[in-house]
């Protein structure tokens, strides 16, 4: 079986109307397919059907007006970014997101339909696993500066999905690339499912040694269970 390979991927990122995944809805969805052919960018603008709250829009830009005038219908863009995704692992390519567990739980909700089937890399889960004791945030544009990577416009869809694109390579060929390629795709699913595991369940039991609430720390990789409704 073959290892990742960090020049054949599609890279995956949504902005949203909230940070719950089981209430967002899409604003924009990024894909980026990454070959040998290149980078080639796609993204789509939704109108999701309500409100974009104030805060969510200071965070991507996008109004509820500008989203009504110009974006696709909801349901289209759900439906084409799920396709694009199965064709991509169809044709053999690694789904890269960063934090899966919110935008693949996104798409699951609105299209219950839409499971894992493929592979992913996240390269938000590697640095938890690989580093997990490092101090500092790990947010997109505190990762793309420890690993030196370009951030062309944090929390623009198609510039966050190219920097976790690029961190993704850096990881499986210069910070990680004993940890990455001495297993194959399907191990390395593993190794990040487990890893995430352990890293959440230790934080969940050191916020309830502090006496707060660890009831909604999502312990599920690639996809957020159900039972994590209030995270």
């Amino acid at each position: 079986m073959s290892s990742f390979d960090p020049l054949k991927v599609l890279s995956f990122d949504l902005e949203t109307t909230s940070a719950n995944p089981f209430e967002a809805r899409i604003v924009t969805s990024a894909l980026v397919r990454i070959d040998s052919s290149g980078s080639h960018p796609y993204e789509m603008l939704a109108d999701p059907g309500v409100e974009i709250p104030e805060q969510a829009s200071k965070v991507h830009g996008i109004s509820t007006e500008y989203a009504r005038e110009h974006g696709r219908p909801h349901d289209d863009v759900v439906q084409e970014t799920i396709s694009t995704i199965e064709k991509a692992w169809a044709d053999g390519y690694t789904l890269v997101v960063f934090n899966a567990p919110y935008d693949l739980t996104v798409l699951h909700r609105l299209e219950p339909k839409f499971l894992v089937r493929g592979p992913v890399y996240d390269p938000f889960v590697m640095d938890k696993i690989c580093d997990r004791y490092r101090k500092g945030p790990r947010t997109l544009t505190a990762l793309s500066e420890h690993y030196g990577v370009k951030l062309d416009n944090a929390h623009e869809a198609t510039a966050d999905a190219l920097a976790a694109a690029r961190i993704a390579w850096m990881q499986a060929k210069r910070n990680y690339a004993t940890e990455i390629s001495s297993r194959s795709v399907e191990e390395l699913m593993e190794f990040q499912a487990v890893g995430y595991h352990e890293v959440q369940t230790g934080f969940a039991k050191h916020l309830a040694g502090k006496g707060k609430d660890a009831s909604t720390v999502n312990t599920s990789w690639p996809m957020q269970s159900f039972e994590h409704r209030n995270n």
